[in-house]
């Protein structure tokens, strides 16, 4: 395949991850062609950067080398930003490795001159944690077709909305006194997000970085104990007691963690047994190759905070991993509990009234019986209520809901959310508005439920009671958010202005 790579176009694999969708839009503002590689293309259709004319979308599959490498001609660079412990359990070490090596392979094929992948910081030898070897092995792998590859470093990424922020922030807002296991006194050299996207997008500008393996991080090494104690004074709380123990294991903490944040113990495991490594820079090259101002521990944690007071959290952990495909409704035993009614209201004011279910604003109705669903779901493993929303008015393709995920999303006319609460079988809330003039509307909410065995039998027959409470509360409260929105002026004045939901 004849080397035809444009310097100005870059390809980023993980374009839909948490660092990847802060990424694109600073290559965008520095003026290079993007083309996003994505799994679920419909997941960037509600950035308002992807309808720059300067993005490129498209569906690739990373385990597909030869049709990767036809959606890589024409890249000078790819950033390999992806990371499968979100979507792959235990087996996350050996997907990752699959993965970067088929994409190693489609990488040379395409004629791509450098690959920048981000990895983890951390002591190299056998005491390292299985995360951060499986970072090791990914850069192994990257490297093995013999195009260069630039590997940049980090530690914990302290940002609105990253996994190792939001477990930090929830821990230290609900426990008071926290009994901990001895790696809060382990050294860490944090970074905040703007510093990371800014040393990936200076690297395409730094030919000197090709081919190297560089260490960031913040301009203090501090240990957990430290960080929490700093969170707990940015959050305006009283001090915090921590007391390390050493029988703790990466086990126990990830099931503690699950707990008492929104992450999932698949995905709290393999970060609390990283947490047991010294992870500090070895070395700082990479600040004078491309200097910036690098926030401070407190200033990254007081960053991401505005962030998320100004609802302006860009990207959530909770956003990456692989979308179901909708279950085969058409075959086997289906539950429909169907709900519609008329809204004096215009269908833009119904659909915004819609987008808010979920997080903070709660469910429209018996939002405690919401609550106890979300513990109970918390005790069998299941994301819960905790998980919240990335921001309180907008939503998009993939985002998730609480324990819903949206599925489905056309703009003042559909949102569709599937259940990711444990369930004996497959669950789907939509919601459908018809106009019928200007002035007024059809509101349709579908609830589907498909059984799995007998369990899923007697559970539905179990909660349908409950869904005259649930369900028709919530189509109720709807309407009459929607009518509240239309009669606002604020409302109607920004409804012909409304950006898509990024």
């Amino acid at each position: 395949m004849p080397d035809i790579s444009d310097p100005k176009r870059v390809a980023i694999a993980g374009a839909t991850g948490y660092i990847g969708g802060r990424l694109a839009p600073r290559l965008i503002d520095d003026g290079y062609i993007v083309r996003c590689l994505v799994r679920s293309p419909g997941k960037l259709a509600g950035r308002a950067w992807a309808a720059n004319h300067a993005v490129e979308i498209r569906q690739a599959d990373l385990a597909d080398a030869r049709s990767l490498a036809w959606n890589l001609v024409g890249c000078e660079t790819a950033f390999y930003l992806v990371h499968s412990m979100t979507s792959a359990g235990a087996e996350y070490a050996n997907r990752d490795r699959h993965l970067a090596l088929q994409f190693a392979s489609a990488a040379r094929e395409a004629g791509v001159g450098r690959i920048i992948y981000l990895g983890g910081l951390g002591e190299t030898g056998p005491d390292l944690s299985q995360h951060l070897s499986s970072r090791r092995e990914v850069e192994e792998a990257l490297a093995s077709s013999g195009v260069p590859v630039t590997v940049l470093r980090a530690a914990m990424i302290i940002g609105s909305g990253s996994a190792s922020f939001e477990i930090l922030r929830y821990l230290v807002e609900r426990l008071p006194v926290m009994i901990t296991p001895k790696w809060v006194s382990t050294p860490c050299q944090p970074i905040a997000v703007r510093n990371v996207i800014g040393y990936l997008a200076g690297a395409l500008s730094q030919p000197e970085t090709t081919g190297e393996v560089f260490d960031i991080g913040g301009p203090e090494a501090l240990c957990y104990r430290d960080i929490m104690s700093i969170m707990a004074q940015e959050l305006g709380l009283r001090r915090r007691w921590i007391i390390p123990i050493p029988v703790l294991t990466p086990r126990l903490s990830s099931y503690w963690i699950q707990f008492i944040t929104p992450l999932s113990h698949e995905i709290a495991k393999p970060l609390a047994e990283g947490l047991k490594n010294p992870v500090v820079c070895r070395e700082d090259r990479i600040t004078r190759l491309i200097p910036q101002e690098l926030l401070s521990v407190r200033g990254a944690i007081r960053a991401a905070l505005c962030k998320m007071a100004e609802h302006h959290v860009e990207t959530n952990w909770s956003m990456a991993g692989p979308i179901p495909g909708d279950p085969d409704w058409a075959g086997g035993t289906v539950f429909r509990d169907a709900r519609q009614v008329t809204v004096e209201a215009p269908e833009w004011a119904a659909f915004r009234a819609v987008c808010r279910v979920g997080g903070g604003h709660g469910w429209y109705a018996a939002d405690w019986l919401w609550k106890i669903r979300g513990w109970m779901d918390r005790l069998v493993g299941g994301p819960g209520l905790r998980r919240g929303r990335r921001d309180p008015e907008m939503v998009g393709y993939g985002e998730a809901l609480d324990f819903w995920r949206v599925v489905g999303y056309e703009r003042d006319h559909r949102l569709a959310l599937r259940a990711e609460m444990k369930l004996p079988g497959e669950a789907l809330l939509e919601f459908r508005i018809e106009a019928r003039g200007a002035r007024q509307c059809a509101l349709q909410q579908v609830a589907l439920f498909q059984p799995r065995g007998l369990f899923g039998l007697l559970y539905w027959y179990g909660v349908a009671p409950l869904h005259n409470i649930v369900f028709r509360g919530m189509l109720l409260g709807i309407q009459r958010e929607a009518v509240r929105i239309a009669a606002s002026p604020a409302e109607a004045a920004s409804a012909s202005g409304e950006p898509e939901p990024a």
